[in-house]
C-alpha cells in the first residue's frame, strides 16, 4: 500500500535514504527530520512510502519543477529507495505510480529521475515502466 508520508514517517523514511548514499541517520537526527517535515509541507514536493508487512519498504520524493520554454511544470524524483528485504513485491512500481498520478494532476509534461550508474536493478524497473534513457547527470560538492 502507498500513501503520503506524514512525520511521524520522518526516522524510517530517513534510514531508508541512507541506502542511496545520503548521509546515515544521525543519532540525533532532529535536523534531518526538519528537513523531512519541510519537504512535507513544500507545495512543490510530495513525498510517498509504501507498506508491506506493517513497515515502511520504501519512499521516494517528488518535486514539481519549472522549466524554461515551458508552459507546464517538469516532476522530478531525485530519491526511491525500497529496502532490499522488500524487493521484488511492487513496492517500486506503486511509488511511481503515484508519482505519475500526482504529476498528472499538477498538469506535468514529464517525470524525470535520477539513478546512480550502479543500480542496475532499478534501471530495469525504470526501463520497464516506460522511462527512456536522456542523459547525464553530474553533480559538484560545495561542502
Amino acid at each position: 500500500m502507498v500513501r503520503r508520508a506524514e512525520p511521524g514517517d520522518a526516522e524510517a523514511v530517513l534510514a531508508l535514504m541512507a541506502g542511496l548514499g545520503r548521509p546515515a541517520l544521525a543519532s540525533d537526527h532532529g535536523e534531518q527530520a526538519d528537513v523531512f517535515r519541510a519537504h512535507l509541507e513544500n507545495h512543490d514536493a510530495e513525498v510517498f512510502v509504501a507498506e508491506l508487512d506493517g513497515a515502511i519498504a520504501g519512499a521516494v520524493s517528488l518535486w514539481f519543477r519549472p522549466r524554461l520554454n515551458w508552459t507546464t511544470p517538469e516532476a522530478w524524483v531525485p530519491d526511491l529507495y525500497v529496502d532490499p528485504g522488500f524487493r521484488r513485491r511492487g513496492a517500486a512500481r506503486e511509488l511511481l505510480d503515484a508519482c505519475v498520478e500526482a504529476a498528472r494532476e499538477r498538469g506535468c509534461h514529464r517525470l524525470v529521475l535520477e539513478s546512480g550508474h550502479e543500480r542496475a536493478e532499478a534501471h530495469q524497473l525504470y526501463k520497464s515502466y516506460g522511462f527512456t534513457y536522456s542523459g547525464r547527470a553530474y553533480g559538484l560538492m560545495l561542502t
